[in-house]
């Protein structure tokens, strides 16, 4: 390595890095050099891309962290492997994804046998990956809580947290060092964040070796223990709600992490769904790359706070791309309604011969692509002698789809658009 090893720059001042404080077991950057040396003959160093269309998209000088390119589809071996390299004996850990797969890859390659305690309510291709990548698969309790309680009962097992621990927080921090090797001046660099063990990392790195680099968390909407607890300045907990970042909806960030976050990390954004699934339909079509929700989270607050990064150099730190490939077809939908390629409404029509037939003409003339028509002719407000037809239909945008909808009202049909119905 280049670097050599120390405490963040201005530690020294900082009264919260005393040695009686409870922080005398952070992770320091020679922890990170150390883990680097560890993990080097196990995982990939992962490319930094720059997108231009992304940059256009952002006003930004945009790169992208691919740890969706990385083993296991995640940057989650990286922690695991070291965590994992000084351990002898079976090694259980609780997981509903990511961690779980690393856990169970690492274990096969250093010898190990593991189990991973996986919620009753775990999707069955994570399931699948994990034995695939040779753990023992143990499904238990109704919601994750109820798996990790578990795991920590079995007391015969060296359990490996998924983000509150040292060495897997140093391990995660590796992500920092190769950002830095392979870039200079960088303004800002955008880390998802659930449990905080991968910003918590990267922030201890990139201050080191670049002070004035902002480091900028974003967690989803539905998720928000680690947003809050920055904002409060003490850990909040709060239960996630369904969200399609679901790598990152962690109910309660970790301590360490928490005390890392506060003196390293400079602010927290929140994004809401629509833009999540926005994200990944950008990295599908603009950079052909498949990217799970918790890793599409930066994007998506690079394009909501545009002009927090506008004029920036800025890396995206991509986590995963472990998507559930039953759900893309309704994130590539739900993406494509929010960007305004894909426009709903519906129309009350005449049920009579020819009425369907001049509303489609005018989509027609117009250039709009119909995807699916549906008729409703029973429900309960609707007089004798009408139809409701809901239509789905593809535009260039929310211009072009506002351009159809005028044109239908200008010739006298009813119609409400998406949002007013």
């Amino acid at each position: 390595m280049l670097f050599s090893s120390g405490k963040p720059a201005g530690a020294e001042n900082n009264s919260l890095w005393a040695a009686d404080s409870v922080t005398q077991d952070m992770v320091e950057f020679k922890d990170i050099l150390q883990a680097a040396e560890n993990i080097k003959n196990h995982v990939h160093k992962t490319p930094i891309i720059f997108s231009n269309s992304f940059s256009k998209l952002a006003g930004a000088e945009v790169y992208l962290k691919a740890e969706n390119l990385q083993k296991t589809g995640s940057f989650k071996v990286r922690g695991a492997f070291n965590k994992m390299s000084n351990i002898s004996g079976d090694v259980i850990a609780a997981s509903m994804g990511n961690h779980a797969q690393a856990v169970a890859f690492a274990a096969n390659g250093l010898g190990l046998q593991a189990k991973i305690v996986m919620p009753l309510t775990a999707p069955i291709v994570k399931e699948e990956a994990t034995k695939g990548y040779g753990g023992e698969v143990i499904l238990h309790g109704e919601n994750f809580k109820e798996a990790l309680d578990f795991a920590l009962s079995q007391r015969d097992y060296i359990f490996i947290h998924a983000f509150d621990d040292e060495e897997i927080i140093s391990g995660q921090g590796t992500v920092g060092i190769e950002i830095m090797e392979d870039l200079n001046d960088i303004d800002f660099i955008v880390v998802p964040v659930g449990g905080g063990g991968l910003i918590s990392g990267i922030s201890i790195a990139a201050k080191t070796l670049s002070p004035n680099t902002k480091l900028i968390g974003v967690q989803a909407e539905a998720a928000t223990s680690a947003y809050r607890s920055f904002k409060e300045k003490q850990i909040c907990e709060k239960p996630p709600l369904p969200t399609l970042a679901d790598g990152i909806a962690i109910g309660r960030v970790g301590d360490r992490p928490f005390e890392i976050i506060n003196r390293y990390v400079d602010d927290m954004i929140t994004v809401d769904e629509n833009s999540i699934a926005m994200a990944i339909l950008l990295f599908l079509e603009r950079k052909k790359l498949v990217v799970e929700g918790a890793g599409a989270v930066p994007l998506a607050a690079l394009i909501k706070q545009r002009e927090l990064f506008e004029g920036k150099k800025v890396v995206v730190v991509v986590s995963g791309g472990n998507i559930d490939f039953t759900v893309i077809d309704r994130i590539i939908n739900k993406g494509l309604m929010t960007s305004g390629r894909v426009g709903i409404f519906e129309a009350t029509l005449d049920d009579i011969p020819g009425s369907l037939h001049s509303l489609t003409g005018l989509i027609s003339a117009r250039r709009g692509n119909i995807m699916n028509i549906s008729h409703d002719r029973i429900t309960g407000n609707l007089p004798i002698g009408k139809t409701r037809v809901v239509f789905i239909i593809e535009v260039r945008g929310k211009e072009h789809l506002e351009e159809i909808l005028s044109d239908m009202r200008k010739k006298g049909f009813d119609i409400k658009g998406r949002e007013d119905v």
